[in-house]
């Protein structure tokens, strides 16, 4: 027990902190939800046969992940770190591991919280899940969000570790909008140049986009690659944050 209340401090603390600040709250919950709205109801992009909100409730769900694991996390860690606090906080009888574990638990409790707000904006946009395989849709999709989760943690923890905190605010920022627009999440990728396609198919956010669009758009299975593509980006990632994260 006494090895676990610190962490459990550190995750009410991380969760308290990660919803109490507005530029987070716009970024997690905010725009995720305005691109729902807006999308789904101006067809402004073509998404294929069916309504728009099919395609849009999986795509803005993905969004909401890479922007909680990547964008949020990568940032206040980057953050923290330049300021001296994960310094101080790893030398706490906290430990660096559990602090870890605190921010990648909180980032669990947000997405569910996105997760909590996004599907019944959806629902009421008239989204409806793919028939027929909803218990095992449901599990792909959480599959396919923690093994994401871990693939933008990863990246997020990797920027974090190794560039300056206001560089790591930019990096995180481009690459959000790079993905956002590579990643079939406002754009089908089948409508990107067909080598860009080919570049975008390889990307941890496309592959979350096709996995939850398969699990919770058309009903179908997810492609092999696209769990072999979020596999490898976890591993990856999570190696790499791991030999090169600097704690000051």
């Amino acid at each position: 027990m006494s090895l676990f209340r610190p962490f459990a401090a550190q995750v009410g603390a991380e969760t308290y902190m990660t919803l109490r600040r507005g530029e987070t709250l716009l970024l997690t919950v905010g725009i995720p939800v305005a691109f729902l709205v807006f999308f789904s109801t101006s067809h402004v992009v073509s998404t294929g046969p069916g309504p728009a909100v099919s395609f849009y409730v999986p795509g803005i769900l993905a969004l909401a992940i890479m922007s909680t694991a990547m964008v949020s996390l990568g940032i206040a860690t980057g953050f923290e770190r330049g300021y001296g606090v994960l310094k101080r906080l790893g030398s706490t009888p906290l430990g660096r591991p559990r602090l870890l574990g605190a921010k990648i638990t909180t980032v669990f409790f947000v997405e569910v919280v996105q997760a909590a707000i996004l599907v019944p904006v959806g629902y009421a946009l008239g989204w409806h899940p793919g028939h027929g395989h909803a218990g095992a849709g449901a599990a792909d999709a959480l599959a396919a969000a923690v093994l994401a989760t871990v693939a933008f943690g990863g990246i997020g923890l990797f920027l974090a570790g190794v560039l300056r905190a206001e560089v790591n605010l930019a990096a995180a920022n481009g690459l959000y909008l790079v993905l956002l627009l590579l990643g079939g999440m406002v754009v089908p990728v089948a409508k990107l140049p067909g080598a860009l396609a080919g570049v975008a198919r390889g990307l941890p956010a496309a592959a979350l986009s096709e996995a939850l669009h398969a699990a919770l758009g058309t009903g179908g299975p997810v492609p092999d690659a696209a769990w072999v593509t979020l596999g490898a980006w976890a591993i990856g990632s999570s190696v790499l944050s791991t030999l090169t994260f600097r704690w000051e």
